[in-house]
Parts: structure tokens; sequence; C-alpha cells
């Protein structure tokens, strides 16, 4: 078996997957949601846009779930304590989904125009207020979350839920949701034709901008914020204990990994280059191309985050000392062993039968083929 240091590292690293996979697998399907109330003028096109992502959203749910659990098996400090901390947010999350499965099977059940027109509604609202959250939460990760530990480890979140909405998580959620209205619009377009892939191009190329902007400027905003560093020696093999260290804020904290790593500057620079790259395609009319360099854009953003905070995983602004790491936060040594081997063997299977779906049901959806499966497609 790895060693325990070694596996600690393997699982920042596979959370880290597993969240890049949600963002483009499922977040592909958020942002037809969130586009769909505007690149559909008439029901026939909004049917040809739901069903793009019809046979195909609740597979990409997967990555959503490993990844919940994920977290809840390799850092279970991080899970207990988050969900407290966050918990109101996450309910918004869970609400905003269900409209989700509901609305893509109940949506075309009825030939009523009120009544489609609310779904269309609710699949918007389930794609676009999820983005929007899971970025406000890594705006507020990244200024520290106020939390502590009584002597038994028991988490207390003193903060509010109108608290997260601060001016910087605000910027993070547009970064978010901009990034997830990008890839989606790249997909769409891709799935579509004529008018419906007109307008997707043009969203999704105001959706880039916006993303870039955004990061660009969230980028610069955060130099000037008090970022977490550790001050002690720090045992990698040592098991899991949160305030066994000493955490000292200060400004620029953040940014130290990439003065000692410069390699890293790779990934804010493919988070800008792919989405201007994506823009750039989806004028071209490549697709394809175009979606490919939005997924590595999300890459980018979501990694930048990661190495930025590294080790951190949820630093604490009124308790720094009991803030969460990759070092004291995870689960015992066989634990992450057994989860390792699981991945090993599942994460490739999800992965072909992903890849082997959509093979499968790849092409155009037209406003043809809805109109010939009327009572067969969404």
């Amino acid at each position: 078996m790895l060693d325990y240091p070694t596996l600690k590292i393997i699982w920042w690293l596979l959370v880290g997957v597993l969240l890049v996979g949600f963002a483009i697998m499922d977040g592909h399907d958020m942002g037809v949601g969130s586009m769909l109330p505007f690149v559909g003028k008439n029901d026939v096109e909004r049917r040809v846009v739901i069903n793009t992502v019809g046979p195909h959203w609740d597979g990409n749910q997967v990555w959503f779930i490993t990844g919940g659990g994920a977290i809840f098996a390799a850092w279970p400090l991080v899970y207990a304590t988050a969900f407290s901390g966050f918990y109101w947010a996450m309910l918004a999350v869970l609400w905003a989904l269900f409209f989700r499965p509901v609305g893509f099977d109940y949506r075309s059940k009825i030939h009523n125009a009120t009544w489609r027109s609310v779904w269309d509604w609710g699949l918007f609202i389930g794609g676009f207020v999820p983005p929007v959250i899971f970025g406000v939460a890594f705006g507020n990760l990244l200024q520290g979350v106020p939390f502590g530990f009584d002597s038994y480890l028991i988490s207390t979140y003193t903060g509010s839920f109108w608290q997260l909405l601060n001016p910087f998580a605000l910027l993070a959620g547009v970064v978010s949701s901009a990034m997830i209205t990008m890839h989606g619009g790249a997909y769409l377009a891709h799935r579509t034709e004529g008018v419906i892939q007109a307008r997707a191009i043009k969203g999704a190329t105001w959706a880039a901008v916006v993303m870039v902007l955004g990061f660009v400027g969230a980028g610069i905003w955060l130099q000037g914020i008090d970022g977490y560093r550790i001050t002690s020696v720090v045992d990698p093999s040592a098991l899991p204990n949160p305030m066994s260290k000493t955490v000292v804020r200060e400004a620029g904290a953040w940014m130290a990994n990439y003065a000692a790593q410069p390699l890293l500057w790779i990934l804010p620079v493919l988070g800008v280059l792919g989405a201007l790259g994506a823009a750039a395609l989806l004028r071209a009319r490549h697709t394809l191309s175009a979606f490919v360099s939005s997924a590595l854009s999300i890459v980018g953003v979501i990694g930048t985050a990661g190495v930025s905070m590294f080790p951190f995983i949820m630093p604490s602004s009124t308790m720094p000392n009991a803030s969460l790491t990759v070092w004291d936060s995870v689960s015992s040594h066989l634990t992450l062993g057994i989860m390792f081997w699981a991945t090993i063997i599942f994460m490739p299977l999800i992965v072909m039968y992903t890849s082997w779906a959509y093979s499968v049901m790849r092409g155009k959806v037209t406003e043809a083929y809805i109109r010939e499966n009327d009572h067969a497609a969404y």
C-alpha cells in the first residue's frame, strides 16, 4: 500500500479531478439550462435545446454524487464543517437541482404553453443557481470561513448565510456562472444548427468575455486579500489533528505557491486562453474544438483555485490554527488506500460508459427531429 503522505496528496488530486469532471460534464448540462429561455424562442426550439442534454444529464450527475461521496470519505472534517457552515447555501443548491429531473420528465407531457414555460424557467433555475453558489463558496474559502473547533474537535460556524454574499465571493460566483454558461453554449452550438446555434455562439462568446474579465479581476483582487500560511513544522505522516499546527494570515500568501513553483502559472494562463480560444473557435464554427478549449479553461480556473490554497482546503478566519489542510483533515491510512484502489477500478469504467453513451447519441438535434418524435422526445 502507498504511504500515508502520498495518499494524502493523491486524494487532494483526485478530489480536484472529480470537481473538474463535475464542472465539465454536469456543467455543460447546467450551462445549456441557463441558456434555455434565451436561445429558444418558441416551444420547438426549446425542445431542441432540452434534447441536446436530455439523454445525458442524469448520467452526468454521477460526477456530482461521486465528488460529494469522495469528500465525505476522504476529508470527513471538511465535509462536516462545510456542510454545517454552508448549510443554507447547500440547501439552495439542492432546491434548485430539484427542478432538473422533474422539469426534464414533465415539461413536454402536457400541450399547454403556461405549463411548459414554467418548467423552462425551472430548468433555468436548476442550471443557473448551482454554479453561482459553488463560485460563491470558493470565494469564501479564499477569504477564510468563520469556524472553530472545541476540545472534542466539534466544529462551530459563527457566520451567517448573508455573510457569504460578500463582494469578492459574488465576483467568484459571476466567474463560475459565466464559465459554465460558456461551456454549455459551446456544447449547444456543437449539437444544434441554424438560429439556435447562432444564438448559442453569441451567448457563449459573451459569457467567455465576462469570465475572463471576472477571473483576471478576481486574481488582482486576491493579491490584496490576506491568505494563510503554516509557520510550524508539519509532519505529513501524522494522524489527523487540525489543532496541531500554527497558522498566520498574510497579504499575498495565496500567491506563494506560484513564486515557489513558477510552472503553476500555466493554470491561470490556461483558464484565460482556454476561454478566449473557445470564443474564437465558436465564431469560426469549430464547435467541437471550442468545447474542448472551454473544458481546458475549466481545468485552468479550478486548478488555479486549488493550487493557490494548497495545502489549505478550508481556512478558518476566526481560528486560523483550526484551518483544515491536506495533511490534517483526512481519513485514516487504510480508508484512503481502499478508496484509492476502488477509484482506480471504477473511474475508468465511468469514463468508458460515458464516452460510449456520447458516441452513440452524437449528432445534431434539429426541429425536424423533434416534430418526427413528438411523443418520444423531451
